[in-house]
């Protein structure tokens, strides 16, 4: 195998998604070097192609049309519509940033916020809409990093290995799926977006072995498949909240997919009606989340 090329970065980012290059754009705001690791030959992950919705508490979206939300109501309705399960530290601290560090940073990176939604368990519309959906939201951000200068980005590039040092992490090495050329770089921190793992049948029934008797397809971002918390947990990183998967359970099989494994759901078109197989509406359509269309569906 030829030698690696190495790369010395003080932060390297597994991952070009919405998390990945926000924290790119973070730590070049303060003066560090960043490189960019990808495993798909283009940046953007599953984001860019996502509806693109944020949940944000006291946005000016919200009161222009009237509408009065603070943080501690939103975090008031995520933690009773969480059950008990909704890390509550987290949840406040996003919701308290949500404004100033989501809303008005994305738009001035040129994201235009077009409209709201009122998820089920929300009292008041909280779910933001970018102009252009995920793509509008994340093609901005892509732009930014390039702007703010992020040189070193190496898609089609799949990492192997978080390479430690003392128990740190410290770097970590790849190579390049299409010429198979290895890479490795040394950094001082090491940021892991790489996304979930709903296109990996086999983590999914892992995690929630209750779900084997449904025939369940993959709908998640081709690259979904939990290459991340593969890497995180290979050098001791624990992994909570895993059983807490979210996909469509209304999917029709993919035509372009000659396995038959994956789905595309039809959804987001208003005055849409739910019929069963003998042609009865079975459900309220207005409630199309989780917690009531997911089980009045399996049902």
């Amino acid at each position: 195998m030829a030698d690696p090329k190495r790369i010395v970065a003080d932060v390297a980012i597994v991952g070009t998604g919405g998390a990945g290059l926000a924290a790119a754009i973070e730590a070049r705001g303060t003066g560090a070097k960043v490189a960019m690791v990808e495993r798909a030959e283009t940046m953007g992950g599953a984001s860019i192609v996502s509806g693109g919705g944020c949940c944000m508490a006291g946005t000016p979206l919200q009161s222009s049309k009237g509408i009065h939300d603070t943080p501690d109501q939103a975090f008031e309705d995520w933690v009773a519509w969480g059950g008990g399960a909704a890390d509550e530290p987290w949840a406040r601290f996003y919701l308290e940033h949500s404004l100033h560090e989501l809303y008005l940073w994305a738009e001035q990176l040129g994201v235009h916020w077009q409209d709201l939604n009122q998820p089920e368990g929300n009292r008041v519309p909280r779910w933001h809409r970018p102009a252009e959906g995920g793509f509008g939201i994340t093609s901005a951000l892509i732009e930014a990093v390039k702007a703010c200068g992020v040189y070193e980005i190496h898609t089609a590039t799949e990492v192997t290995r978080i390479l430690t040092r003392d128990g740190r992490a410290c770097g970590l090495s790849g190579v390049n799926t299409k010429s198979g050329d290895p890479l490795e770089i040394s950094s001082k921190t090491v940021v892991i977006a790489a996304g979930g793992f709903n296109s990996n049948l086999d983590m999914i029934l892992e995690a929630r072995p209750d779900l084997k008797r449904y025939r369940i397809m993959a709908g998640a971002g081709l690259g979904a498949t939990g290459a991340g918390h593969k890497l995180a947990s290979e050098v001791g990183a624990y992994l909570t909240h895993m059983d807490h998967i979210w996909f469509y359970v209304f999917p029709t099989p993919d035509h372009r997919d000659p396995t038959g494994k994956r789905g595309i759901a039809f959804r987001g078109t208003p005055g849409f009606v739910w019929v069963n197989q003998q042609g009865r509406r079975f459900h309220n359509e207005s409630l199309t989340r989780g917690a009531s269309a997911t089980l009045a569906l399996m049902a």
